[in-house]
């Protein structure tokens, strides 16, 4: 079904809930949440973020679930989500893209690749943004001989737990505080099981070209084969992706009481890049252990992304570049190393240390943060996200123009999670 760009959120979420309304013979699930947000930041003076006093900014995140199981075998999913913005970094970077288009282009919320166009912005301003959209659109079914979903969903591919090259489709950030949802892309997904040898899972992404035509070059194909044998698993990945092929192998297995994972992907890149192919892999292992009757958690994990370079200063190379825009790519470098750990203080508080090393720099960013459950449906999580590197670094600062530096800012954070 195809929607224009003017379609009202608002309708198609009444016509849907009306729709299922329509037969009370069959269970629906409800649910949701309400996340509250804040920040404060400090931009270096020397920063692309041209600014010298501190960044304030506050935002709002709503999203109401449904599920109606119309029949045992299948089911329709809708998410429907408000999220409001407001502060100095939007101001900030509003200023600066009317400055320069190329910064903050791309917007994983934007549906205008999409097949579907189910997102409306209320208010677009200056220092403050308001839309809401469908985040989920979806009917599965699930056969006994196997499972299809058709419309807007999410899927997660690969083994990774901080960086995820085998992922190619709105991967977390390394840096992401909240992994609840994935943004929902408009596909088509199926899984079928192998007798004795695992599953296969296909997936078909539509997407829409810079003339808003639907475009095999812009569009993504990918087939896995998932082998479980003994304690081990194996994933084998085809995939055409936009322009380019792409191959990958995972395994997954245990040493003692410690699991390990380990995916590569080759990519072959379209004839028009700069160059020909390159390949990326991450290798991670984590423990759980307690102490004194207190859970202990600690995640040790590799990354190597072959398209990375240590010469910012000189330029990003057009394949990474296009990446990074895409949201696939989150790092410049080659080489890093990404460490988690996790220590339960009380039942009901956590702390958490997030630390990611570019090997090569080298420089770092630490993200210490304490999770308190207050409620079986209240959650508060605050922490910091905090740079540290010399000059030239990718975490330290590096020059983009003349006097101008691309640095990340220090960060402080407060979030509160309502969920029903």
């Amino acid at each position: 079904m195809m929607f224009k760009k003017k379609t009202s959120l608002l309708l198609i979420f009444t016509l849907t809930l009306l729709s299922v309304s329509a037969s009370s013979l069959h269970s629906m699930e409800w649910g949701g949440h309400v996340r509250l947000m804040g920040q404060i930041s400090w931009p270096d003076d020397s920063s692309v973020l041209l600014d010298e006093h501190t960044f304030n900014d506050q935002s709002i995140d709503f999203r109401l679930k449904h599920k109606w199981i119309f029949c045992p075998w299948g089911y329709v999913e809708t998410h429907y989500e408000a999220i409001g913005s407001r502060g100095d970094t939007l101001q900030n970077q509003n200023s600066i893209k009317s400055i320069n288009p190329n910064l903050w282009t791309y917007h994983t919320t934007h549906d205008a690749n999409r097949i579907m166009n189910l997102t409306h912005y209320i208010t677009d301003q200056h220092d403050h943004t308001l839309y809401h959209r469908l985040d989920r659109v979806a009917v599965t079914l699930v056969p006994e001989w196997g499972n299809i979903c058709i419309g807007r969903q999410a899927l997660t591919i690969g083994n990774g737990l901080i960086f995820n090259p085998m992922d190619l489709f709105n991967p977390f950030s390394p840096t992401e505080i909240s992994r609840d949802y994935k943004i929902g892309d408009d596909m088509v997904t199926g899984q079928f099981p192998i007798n004795t040898i695992g599953d296969i899972q296909l997936l078909y992404v539509p997407r829409r070209d810079e003339t808003h035509d639907i475009s095999w070059n812009a569009s993504s194909l990918a087939g896995k084969l998932h082998v479980l044998k003994k304690n081990t698993e194996v994933d084998v990945l085809f995939a055409k992706h936009f322009k380019d092929y792409v191959s990958g192998f995972g395994v997954v297995g245990n040493s003692g009481d410690a699991v390990w994972r380990y995916d590569l992907t080759w990519t072959v890149l379209d004839k028009d890049a700069q160059r020909t192919n390159y390949v990326s892999c991450v290798a991670n292992i984590d423990y759980s252990w307690t102490v004194l009757d207190k859970n202990i958690y600690a995640l040790l994990e590799y990354y190597y992304n072959g398209l990375g370079n240590n010469s910012y200063s000189t330029g990003i190379n057009s394949a990474l570049s296009e990446r990074l825009i895409r949201g696939e790519v989150f790092t410049l470098s080659k080489y890093y190393l990404g460490t988690e750990f996790r220590v339960e203080l009380h039942p009901l508080i956590n702390f958490h240390l997030t630390m990611i090393t570019n090997l090569s720099d080298p420089s770092f960013l630490f993200q210490p943060r304490v999770v308190w459950d207050v409620r079986s449906s209240i959650q508060c999580i605050s922490g910091a996200t905090l740079y540290h590197g010399q000059r030239d670094t990718e975490f330290g600062g590096f020059n983009i123009a003349q006097g101008v530096q691309f640095k990340p800012a220090n960060t402080i954070f407060l979030w509160v999670n309502m969920y029903f």
